[in-house]
């Protein structure tokens, strides 16, 4: 019999209305996690999809760029539950814009939801997963906050946010609070779509030859926030089919017919 896997009892994922918000939100309810699913769409669909499926889940407006709105959503997750033990920032944006092209009004937006909005949200919850015995905090950055990725404003917001966690984690681990980040490479989700070309030639560069999907993703999260990671903090987490530590060369060789 293999040995049961413990998450913790109550998780707040923000991005959860879609995407890999909706996948970790989903993949949560199904191993008996109470999922408070927050975003600025309509995340009831997916609450409904856990509930439907027997398992629990609680819907909240949420703004990540508000700090005071992070401040209500804790509220409610403390008057509701009582406890908070994991806390997934999924929520994020993305302009592909090279430097020159990208303004002032895409800088600060990127930066507020990618980077701000983290930021806040794990002043929010720090008291009450604190209160709780602790738990786990998970940052969805990127590769691009590993690289030197063409997009200043989602590259210095992932960036940003990896030194983020790190710095949390130093903070926040004598409350018993781990944190991470996890680095997708090029995952299947809408942040893609319109983007056809760029999409076919980074897979060329992908050793792995495809891109991820939201559920390769979310088993990296549901591991940093189980209890088989409970030594892990501070930590990066890449998840890319390879790109970061293989793409250059994998691509010349690809273009070069295997010789070297």
């Amino acid at each position: 019999m293999s040995e049961r896997i413990g998450y913790p009892s109550v998780v707040l994922v923000t991005g959860a209305a879609s995407g890999m918000g909706a996948s970790h939100a989903l993949a949560l309810g199904e191993r008996g996690v109470h999922v408070c699913l927050a975003d600025v769409a309509d995340a009831a669909p997916v609450a409904e999809r856990i509930t439907g499926a027997g398992g629990s889940a609680s819907v909240h407006a949420l703004d990540v760029t508000d700090a005071g709105a992070w401040t209500r959503v804790v509220d409610e997750v403390r008057a509701e539950r009582g406890t908070l033990g994991g806390l997934v920032n999924n929520a994020g944006v993305s302009r592909r814009l090279e430097f020159l092209d990208t303004t002032d009004e895409v800088w600060d937006l990127v930066l507020r939801v990618n980077l701000y909005g983290p930021f806040y949200g794990m002043k929010a919850v720090a008291g009450l997963m604190r209160d709780s015995g602790g738990g786990s905090i998970v940052n969805i950055s990127s590769i691009s906050g590993q690289i030197g990725y063409f997009s200043p404003a989602y590259s210095a917001s992932k960036w940003g946010l990896t030194g983020l966690s790190k710095s949390a984690a130093g903070n926040f681990a004598r409350w018993g609070i781990r944190v991470n980040s996890v680095h997708p490479g090029l995952v299947g989700t809408a942040l893609l779509e319109g983007s056809d070309t760029f999409v076919e030639s980074a897979v060329r560069s992908i050793p792995a030859g495809r891109m991820g999907t939201p559920e390769e993703i979310t088993d990296a999260v549901l591991f940093l926030l189980s209890d088989r990671s409970t030594y892990l903090t501070g930590s990066e987490l890449t998840v890319d089919g390879g790109l970061v530590s293989n793409g250059l060369y994998h691509r010349i060789t690809s273009e070069a017919g295997g010789r070297l």
